[in-house]
């Protein structure tokens, strides 16, 4: 992970620096999930339900971060069924406690750790035109993995979203090979 080399065993990671625990999500976290993207705006938030959902039946394609207990990270996502070679990231919501620790590139090295994602070749995400911490984010997640980041519509403002949404790009990572120790 360029600078930010972090061991991973598929085990909770945690870093001494900076007390973060690194591990999938319970049933449990769904509140404090929903309560986390609620609190970083612009994310969209989704019911607390899709959260409970997320928080088990993708729990192994989803990781959080916690800090003295609390959940300060989150990161979402899933294996398409059509694509098994694919993992789709859907949210990254980092707390105030956890920025500047690169904590959303070490919970997605958590993530690719664990043999739900030994098949993956290929990340992909959305991410609106005007989105510069997501942009940067996924800029450096393809240098980590050595990999090229193309990008191609998607979800369109109008056609998709009624206007009522930006529009979203479709990022594509890959392919990769998984970095050692990931």
């Amino acid at each position: 992970m360029s600078t930010d080399t972090v061991e991973i065993s598929g085990a909770a990671q945690q870093s001494s620096a900076a007390h973060i625990e690194i591990s999938a999500p319970r049933s449990e976290d769904g509140a404090a999930v929903h309560d986390l993207v609620a609190a970083c705006p612009p994310l969209d938030t989704n019911s607390l339900y899709m959260n409970l959902i997320q928080t088990t039946h993708f729990a192994q394609t989803c990781a959080l971060a916690r800090a003295d207990g609390e959940v300060v990270a989150w990161v979402s996502g899933h294996i398409p069924p059509e694509e098994p070679d694919v993992y789709f990231l859907w949210q990254v919501a980092v707390g105030e406690k956890a920025r500047g620790q690169r904590i959303a590139k070490r919970l997605v090295a958590d993530i690719f750790s664990r043999p739900a994602c030994s098949s993956v070749k290929y990340l992909k995400t959305t991410i609106t035109p005007d989105n510069e911490a997501s942009w940067g984010l996924f800029r450096s997640i393809a240098r980590w993995l050595d990999a090229p980041l193309k990008e191609g519509a998607f979800f369109d403002k109008d056609r998709h979203f009624k206007g009522r949404h930006d529009s979203e790009i479709l990022v594509t990572i890959g392919p990769f090979e998984l970095p050692a120790g990931t």
